[in-house]
């Protein structure tokens, strides 16, 4: 039987709600942060989750505080600000960051949490909020064996695949190579469409094709319903959250002194997009938005 733990979740947004539904579900109490940003939440609280004002509150009741926010700037904030996390901070207390964020700032970040007395380790999702909600997510986690062993039944409650990648930061460098990759497929494949829609191939031509050869695979599947019947449900992620990503790629590598003219190519288009106006489009609908026609 494994133990359950006292969980306080920061960011009940569309993948920390379905995480709050398999935490609750698989027997974790629970208390979140009340915050305008999160989903509603009635249904968590009708399940025995409690509401807290603050990040400090939430550290000091719970026993593992769970980061699900946007990226580093929001990590740090609900961290150190006045009122944060450690404010509250116990000492071993568990912090996991779920975000996608730069690792050189979650290496440090990792280092202030020590030395307030805590732990941490990075544990970034892949997938989507459906598979959140189902307790299906994929995780890739940045932590010591110790803490990576410690920690995996409470990870096991909300994810289906779990890849302990090394240590501190490992998780957060693996999830930007993960999304650049997707994102930059991505980019490709809506290049592609429009082009192909100019050339008057039908779109369910060019999906066999694809799907019969070099294209198939997992973004193809997440962009087949909008290239056949403009449903953008596929893949419920923003130009704006994709730029981001792909932007914190850009910086990782060039820190590295890794090769990078691709990334410089994909960043481009999608701060294109968000420039124009379009970032909080999903993603699918960067097929429509590169086929407009007079596109210059």
């Amino acid at each position: 039987m494994h133990r359950h733990f006292h969980v306080g979740l920061i960011g009940v947004g569309l993948m920390g709600h379905g995480i709050a539904q398999s935490l609750l579900r698989a027997g974790h109490p629970l208390s979140f942060l009340d915050h305008p940003g999160n989903q509603p939440c009635d249904d968590l609280i009708g399940k025995g989750a409690t509401s807290c004002a603050s990040a400090r509150e939430v550290a000091e009741i719970a026993e593992v505080v769970i980061l699900c926010v946007t990226g580093t700037p929001q990590v740090e904030a609900v961290l150190f600000e006045p009122q944060g996390v450690l404010e509250g901070l116990k000492a071993d207390q568990v912090v996991i960051d779920c975000s996608t964020a730069i690792p050189a700032s979650t290496r440090q970040i990792a280092q202030r949490v020590a030395e307030a007395g805590g732990r941490f380790m990075d544990a970034a999702m892949t997938r989507t909020p459906k598979e959140a909600a189902e307790g299906r997510l994929n995780l890739i986690v940045g932590a010591p064996d110790a803490l990576f062993d410690e920690l995996r039944p409470l990870l096991e409650s909300f994810s289906e695949h779990i890849t302990h990648g090394g240590p501190v930061g490992a998780g957060h460098t693996l999830k930007l190579l993960h999304n650049y990759v997707s994102l930059g497929f991505t980019a490709v494949l809506a290049e592609a469409a429009a082009a192909s829609r100019r050339s008057g191939i039908d779109d369910a031509v060019l999906l066999e094709v694809l799907g019969n050869g070099g294209g198939g695979g997992v973004v193809l599947e997440r962009l087949r319903p909008f290239i056949a019947s403009e449903d953008p449900s596929g893949f419920r992620f923003t130009l704006s959250n994709s730029l981001k990503d792909v932007g914190y790629y850009q910086g990782m590598v060039e820190g590295l002194e890794a090769e990078r003219e691709v990334a410089g190519a994909i960043c481009s288009l999608y701060q294109r997009m968000v420039d124009e106006g379009r970032g909080e489009q999903l993603v699918p609908e960067l097929v429509a938005l590169l086929g407009r026609e007079g596109l210059a």
